[in-house]
Parts: C-alpha cells; structure tokens; sequence
C-alpha cells in the first residue's frame, strides 16, 4: 500500500511553531514507525541561507536536534571555515524520520527511497514557505532528489549556482557524512568548504 504522505499533516497556516507541532503527529510513510521521533529544522524563521540536508541520522533520532551527530560536528566546521555562522542559517532535512538497519546492537542509516522522500516533501516545502531564504545549500543525493528532482547529479553540478524550480537560487554539494566518511579527508573537506564559499558569494 503506497504511502499516504505528508500532505494531511502539514498545517497551510501559521508559523514555524505551529509545524514543529505538527510534524510530531505525521504519519505521511512508515519511517515513523521505528524512529524515536521526527526531527524538525532549527534556526531562525527568515535567514537568508537554508541548508538542506538528507536525514536525521542516530545521534539527531535520538536528541530531536538537526545536525548534532559527527556530520553535525564536521558542518560546524566547515562553516565556520567558510564565514557562516551556524546560528544565522536554518538548518533542515529532506525527510524528517530516521531510516536504519540494525546491526547488533548499533543502528545503521539507511537511504530513504524515492517514495519516502516524495512523501516528506510537503514539509520542506513549507518551511521554505515561511523561512524564505534567498538561497538554498543542498547537500546530498536525497535533497537534491527532493528539491531538483531525480535526474540532478551533485557530482556534475556541485559548487554551482543552480535554481528550484520556485526559482529561488540554490548551490547543491554533498552531505557532510560523505566527507566524514572520506578517503581523502582534506582534500574533500575543503572542497566542501569552497561549495559553501560560493554561497556565501552569491549571497552578496
């Protein structure tokens, strides 16, 4: 039975308050079923920059705060590097409920699937309703797939100023957990932080 979405979940009115509310009740796929809770964004309501991330990760299911795992822990570092201040950006994810597998004991992300991402994709929707930013980092596979559709690669097209389909502007990179996850550290490391730098540009 396909996925009812996020759509009956989402309230149309109100602010930033009134969907964190909410979006403790949605039951748009079944990752609500296993994940501790959903996990909503963080960062004041208007900021210019929104980063858009791909899931709650173990540390973020468990907290109930975006990006306070070692993903977390690397982005703050790259932001500082590249002159943001993480408190002046609002931060988010493309699906709002943690998928895993477990192994023993541990639990292990797991990708969402394309119907799970299209089912949350009420949510980051909204929140680019109310936050409005001016532009829209996108990091990784599943907010790009949320946000610029499946066919957008961020191998070919990241570091670049791209659009949404709202035509609000957007710079698309990896996720922070690939570069924790790297062979080459440094050298990704910095690329990810050049990525950044172009926003901050473009910006102005």
């Amino acid at each position: 039975m396909p996925s009812p979405g996020a759509e009956r979940w989402v309230p149309h009115d109100g602010g930033i308050r009134k969907l964190r509310a909410q979006l403790r009740e949605c039951r748009g796929c079944e990752l609500w079923e296993d994940a501790e809770q959903a996990v909503p964004g963080a960062g004041p309501v208007r900021s210019r920059m929104m980063l858009v991330g791909e899931t709650p990760g173990d540390h973020e299911d468990k907290e109930g705060q975006v990006f306070v795992g070692p993903a977390g822990h690397l982005l703050d570092k790259a932001l500082v590097e590249a002159g943001i201040e993480r408190s002046e950006v609002y931060l988010t994810n493309a699906v709002k409920h943690f998928r895993f597998e477990r192994q023993g004991k541990r639990r292990i992300h797991k990708t969402p699937s394309a119907g799970q991402i299209t089912a949350c994709r009420p949510w980051l929707v909204r929140e680019l309703e109310i936050v409005k930013p001016e532009l829209v980092v996108v990091m990784g596979s599943v907010a790009a797939k949320a946000l610029l559709g499946a066919a957008f690669r961020v191998t070919k097209e990241r570091g670049k100023r791209v659009e949404l389909p709202d035509g609000r502007a957007a710079v698309a990179t990896v996720h922070p957990s690939a570069v924790v996850r790297s062979d080459e550290f440094r050298r990704d490391f910095e690329r990810f932080v050049d990525d950044l730098r172009v926003a901050v540009d473009l910006l102005g």
